[in-house]
């Protein structure tokens, strides 16, 4: 027989509206989707390891970043390219 147990996790609001969403949508309960999501996750990091940036690549990073210049928060490019027309 399989044992269950308990989990319970902090929701942001904005997760849990997805979660409804999917429910309604796919006709499942969140002890269907949360396990599955967890799988799916577990197994994109096995497939897709993060690696350590070598000393090379920090230093071509931050050749690159000098080389530009200053850099600008993704927040202010994107406030600026919404306020255009």
């Amino acid at each position: 027989m399989r044992r269950s147990e308990l989990l319970v996790a902090s929701r942001l609001s904005e997760m849990m509206r997805e979660v409804e969403r999917l429910k309604k949508l796919e006709h499942r309960t969140r002890s269907e989707l949360v396990p599955e999501a967890l799988r799916n996750y577990s197994a994109l990091r096995a497939k897709f390891r993060e690696e350590e940036p070598t000393a090379a690549d920090l230093h071509a990073i931050n050749e690159g970043r000098h080389a530009r210049g200053e850099t600008v928060p993704l927040k202010k490019v994107l406030r600026e390219l919404h306020g255009r027309t």
